[in-house]
This record gives structure tokens, sequence and C-alpha cells, in this order.
């Protein structure tokens, strides 16, 4: 734990505890680091939309964010306190309510993002000689950024090199308890959750969301058991497999910190050690946990990386604006059928599997030479896992601008990925119900299918399913056309 200034024992007074991207009760450093100093606690969230500028959270997240906080509301409450909710600019909330209060410190738990970095350096700097205590904790990392560095020095900018150097710093700490009082919580005017209109309304675009998640601490416990007694079994077999339930699904509950990475660390290596788990199948997940990591440092050691590709050669990539094409991928009418049901998932689900974020992300860079930024724009909107760290690196990632960065030779086939990775087109059917009927040999693609397949199946090409708006074999020659002449203008 970090302090901007000593504590003065001598002082009266509450304590902010400033829920940020960890909305629990367990393993919550800055929660159980106030509780330790004895005073009066406020807990307290900020709705900022403010500041991050065109990163405010997104449409699913917002959903996703209103049950998040009802069960931090309900677990606070069980405990003997109360969660104060703020709207407007975080530093300027936490400074009024400081005054308001008669508050003598501040407790939060360190975010990443650029935004949430200054907010944090700006509160050091208002704080500074007034006696106010500002305490920053690690309660979203496995390890912060600074206890990470290359043999040179600095950041890691390559994923092995740094996953290896997180194993070898061994276990982190183990996850602290949940409390199971609190302080009541003073007299602090709250404004409403329901005012703060996080939910769709019309249309209710999210109406289905409620029937795939449970938001909140307790659903995210219940997620990595359910995990670990079931799909962690075959983990390293099946994740990249979109037709099995091959995943966790704890990245929307891990986004906004309604459970730790230290907490899924120590399970997954526990169930390991218990021989509950293979430790092949662990090593594999972890990996996975240590991928996301690798994305927070990352960002933390670039901030531009939402924005700006990390290879400099790609600011001067000729990107195609194409709306149309675009529009086809955002509503899954690309006419590659693995493209479209992950696009679809996406908008049902507010979430997608991760192999075929792959597969449709490669899809919108390479197929159809659309900016990478506008596919972050569009997960950031959709996503309820929406991570700005995750996301852009991701993306970054396929489009080969990034760190460890794909090859931009390597395109992906959509076919190949979906008979690869779907055989039977199990998850095509489910997506793309029009299709649902015609044989296994051309559900990822319609368009060779005999007119007798097609028409038994129900199926109308360009009317009631899309032929490809591209020909992947025309497609990739365009993509490595456009990466050659990026390529030879960096060397001129």
């Amino acid at each position: 734990m970090e302090r901007a200034r000593k504590h003065d024992a001598s002082r009266d007074g509450a304590v902010i505890v400033w829920f940020r991207r960890d909305l629990r009760l367990a393993d919550n450093p800055a929660l159980l680091a106030a509780i330790r100093s004895g005073r009066p606690l406020i807990p307290a969230f900020i709705l900022d939309d403010e500041t991050p500028g065109r990163w405010r959270l997104g449409g699913a997240a917002r959903w996703w964010l209103h049950r998040s906080l009802a069960s931090l509301h309900d677990s606070l409450a069980a405990a003997g306190s109360r969660l104060i909710l703020r709207r407007g600019r975080a530093v300027e909330v936490v400074v009024d309510l400081v005054r308001a209060a008669g508050v003598v410190a501040v407790y939060c738990n360190r975010c990443h993002e650029p935004h949430a970095v200054k907010d944090e350096e700006m509160l050091v700097r208002t704080f500074a000689g007034s006696g106010i205590e500002l305490h920053r904790c690690n309660g979203t990392l496995l390890r912060l950024p600074q206890e990470l560095r290359s043999g040179r020095g600095g950041p890691f900018c390559v994923f092995g090199a740094f996953w290896r150097a997180l194993r070898a710093r061994g276990d982190p700490p183990s996850p602290l308890r949940a409390p199971s009082r609190l302080p009541p919580a003073p007299a602090v005017e709250s404004e409403q959750l329901a005012a703060w209109e996080l939910l769709p309304q019309r249309p209710n675009w999210a109406k289905e969301f409620a029937a795939d998640w449970t938001p909140g601490e307790r659903g995210a416990s219940r997620a990595l058991e359910a995990f670990l007694d079931g799909a962690a079994h075959a983990y390293a077999a099946d994740r990249d497999r979109p037709d099995r339930e091959g995943t966790s699904r704890l990245s929307p509950h891990l986004q906004f910190g309604e459970i730790s990475p230290r907490q899924i660390w120590h399970a997954v290596r526990s169930a390991a050690a218990a021989g509950r788990l293979s430790h092949g199948d662990a090593d594999r997940f972890l990996t996975e946990l240590g991928w996301r990591e690798f994305a927070h440092h990352l960002l933390a050691a670039h901030p531009s990386l939402p924005e700006q590709p990390l290879r400099r050669q790609f600011a001067s990539f000729r990107w195609r604006r194409d709306r149309d094409a675009l529009s086809a991928w955002q509503r899954g009418l690309t006419g590659y059928p693995i493209v479209d049901a992950g696009m679809r998932e996406l908008w049902r689900r507010g979430w997608m599997h991760n192999r075929v974020r792959m597969i449709a992300a490669s899809f919108l860079v390479k197929h159809l030479l659309i900016d990478w930024r506008d596919g972050e724009a569009w997960f950031w909107d959709t996503l309820l896992d929406a991570d700005l760290a995750n996301n852009a690196m991701n993306w970054q990632w396929v489009a080969g601008c990034g760190t460890d960065a794909v090859p931009y030779f390597r395109i992906f086939n959509p076919v190949l990925q979906g008979e690869r990775f779907d055989p039977e087109g199990a998850y095509v059917r489910r997506w793309v119900p029009e299709l649902a009927r015609l044989p296994a040999a051309f559900i990822h693609k319609p368009w060779l299918a005999p007119d007798a397949a097609l028409a038994q199946a129900g199926v109308v090409l360009g009317k009631t399913y899309p032929y490809p708006i591209i020909d992947h074999a025309d497609a990739r020659e365009r993509a490595l056309a456009a990466f050659r002449e990026m390529k030879s203008a960096g060397r001129a």
C-alpha cells in the first residue's frame, strides 16, 4: 500500500473508501486498510462520464454496472454500512466529499487507465500539505507494473518474457477475507442508482443479458466454482471451441472487480494441488490470466495504446473507410457464418467467445481493411467485459501493429477457422438460425452448397442470408499488397 502522507492520529474524522474497479468486499486491500484505521467509513462509488472522454463506459458495461452496484449496496448493507453514489468528475467529487464530511483520508485501489492515473496524480497534488491522506493499494492486478521490469530496466514488450518474469516472482499474496461487519457510514447524501439510467429502455437491447449473467460478487464466486467444477477440466482442449462451454466466462466479473485476479489465481492453484484439476489445464488458464495482466502493464507503459499503434509504421497504413462493410460486420451480415455468429452473439449476450473474437477482428482489419480502432470502439460499446487495456492490446495484436503482433501475412481464413473450431456447426446454428438446417459440410460455406441442399434448408442466398461481401482469396491478396506498400513506404 502506498500513502501520500503519514497518518496523523490526532485528527478526528471519517475516511472514504473509493470503490472503482473493485466492486467487492473480499480481497479488497483498500477496504481492509480503511477498516484498520478505526475511523468511520464512507464507501463511495463515483460515476465519471466526463474524465474518460471517449472511453466512458459503453452501453453494455453500464447494464452490468447497475446490477453490480446494486449487489455491492446489498453486501455493504448486510455488513452494517451503506454505499454512497455520486456522479461527476471523479477528482472534484472526491474533494467535495472530503470537505463536506470532514474526511481525513481516502483509500482506493490503483487503476492503470490513463485517465485514472491522472485522477490519482491530481489527488496527490490536491491533498499535498492539507493533512488529508491518500492511500493507494493494489487490488486489481497480480503485481504492480513497477514490480516487473525487463533486464534493461524497462517494461516488458513481449508476453513470453513477461510471463516468465511474473512466474519467477512466485504466487501473488494470498487473498484477504471479506469483513463481516463494517462501521456505520456517517450521514452523507447519496444519489439514487435508478436515477443514473444505466439500463437501456426503448429499445431494451439488453433484455437477454440477465439469462446469461449474474453480476456481483456472489455471482463471480459462483462462476469461478462452476468453472472449476466443469469447464476447467478440459480447458486446454476446449478453450478454442465456441461450440462448447469451455471457458470461464469470468471476464466481466474481473473487469468490474467483483473478483480479484489473486482470488482466481489461488483458487486455481489450490484446485490443482488438491488433484481437483490437472496441472496442464491449470497452467493454461493461468497463462490467460497472465495475458490480462500483461495488457494492463502494457497500457501503464504506453498510455496511448487505445489510440495509437505501437508499431510506428502503421501510423501511415491506408485503412479503408467503408461504412457499408463496417455495418455488415457489426450486424453479423458478412456472409461468413463464423464471423456473423460471433457478432450476433456479441449483440445478444454482450460477450463473444475468445477464438471468435480473433476471427471476427481479423476479418475486419484484414479482409475489409477497416481501421482496428473502429472495431475497438464497437467492442467497447457492446462488450460487458469491455476493458480498455485488453481491448486495445488485443485489437493491435490482431492488426499486427502492437506488441507480440500477429505477423501481417497471417490472415485467418474464416471458412477453415469455422471448420476447425466449430466442426459440426453447432455454434453457427445457434447464432445464425437461418442456416441451422444446412449440412455440416456447408454450414461454414453456404455459397458452395448445392441448390438442393440450400432449398431443403430453406436458405436463399442474397435474401435469407447474404453472399460473402468479399472473396477470401481476393481479400487476402489485397491485404498483403497493402501491408507491402506500408513496409515499402517505411523504408523510403
